[in-house]
């Protein structure tokens, strides 16, 4: 089952997160490879994805924010885009498009940042908003301060919160065909508390970054963590064998029905909005070539069907609403 568990080092500044996704991974796969359309994901792009995945649902677990996060990579080699939502119940969703041929030892710049144009952005998006309120979103390259080509998603991450937050951040990444997991290690606010939104962007934090002795010391000792051991052991030996020197307070965790799940927020109504925005021509258009208009959903594989009768009745005005060309203003 899916895990997530939070601790902090006690007396230091020092806070950290593991997580664990078996069975919402897995359910992310399964769907993708019963796609007749698009099959299983390469390997490199499955491990990306997957990376992604356990990287989004640190953060999420990481902030006090009632709304989804949205995880994206983007740029011009053959994965146009991957993308994770995760949201406030740690539903999970995550999808790629693939458009190009993808080498079986593919680097994260051989997928996304051919051309080092790649970006990774981080996106907070409300749950309710309040009125002319928009999400917030962040965005960095896929390279470093001498512009050298980032391999790794976990540096492109750690480079964003040092970066958004001014908070020194370690991240251990791996995925497989069975789990998506990953550590984060973060040094805490020197004040308040912080999150991706960037509360806590000030001269103290900044004082700090990079030279707080107790954060350096466990960082180090998270650096240790090799991939086969992040997907292979289970959290409490992980933890022991890192940080056995150190006083750990463990928080309760999340685990069953609280733990992230697989979970796609696409219905029938935001598929008919999509075609009313589209506009009657296009719809219409769309018919005339095919007989009816399908959308699948890139994320569960839904498939959702509309016959010429369904797509008019879209364009039909809602009741309480006056037709468009009644003459009243």
């Amino acid at each position: 089952m899916s895990e997530v568990h939070k601790f902090l080092f006690d007396g230091l500044p020092v806070r950290g997160v593991l997580v664990r996704l078996t069975d919402a991974w897995v359910e992310i796969l399964r769907r993708r490879a019963s796609s007749g359309a698009s099959g299983a994901y390469p390997l490199p792009v499955q491990n990306l994805l997957g990376e992604m995945v356990a990287a989004a649902t640190l953060m999420q677990s990481n902030i006090k924010f009632n709304g989804s996060l949205i995880l994206q990579v983007f740029g011009d080699g053959p994965v146009k885009l991957a993308v994770v939502e995760v949201m406030p119940n740690f539903g999970v969703r995550a999808t790629a498009t693939v458009l190009g041929e993808v080498a079986p030892e593919a680097t994260l710049s051989a997928m996304v940042n051919v051309n080092n144009e790649g970006k990774c952005a981080i996106t907070l998006d409300p749950q309710t908003r309040f009125p002319g309120q928009q999400p917030y979103q962040g965005v960095v390259p896929l390279f470093d301060d001498e512009h050298e080509k980032l391999e790794k998603l976990s540096d492109v991450l750690e480079h964003y919160m040092l970066q958004s937050e001014q908070l020194d951040t370690t991240l251990v990444l791996a995925a497989d065909g069975e789990v998506a997991a990953g550590l984060l290690i973060q040094r805490l606010p020197m004040a308040g508390s912080g999150n991706l939104a960037g509360s806590m962007v000030s001269q103290e934090n900044e004082d700090e970054i990079g030279v707080n002795e107790h954060y350096n010391r466990i960082a180090i000792l998270a650096s240790t963590l090799k991939r086969e051991e992040l997907l292979t052991l289970d959290v409490d030996t992980i933890l022991r064998r890192l940080f056995w020197e150190e006083s750990i307070t463990r928080f309760e965790p999340l685990t069953g029905d609280e733990a992230p799940h697989f979970s796609c927020t696409c219905s029938r109504e935001r598929v008919s909005n999509m075609i009313l925005g589209l506009g009657v021509a296009e719809a219409e258009s769309i018919i005339a070539e095919r007989g009816d208009i399908e959308v699948g959903c890139e994320f569960c594989g839904i498939k959702y069907h509309f016959d010429p009768i369904d797509a008019a009745q879209i364009f039909l005005p809602k009741e309480g609403m006056v037709p468009p060309g009644s003459g009243v203003q």
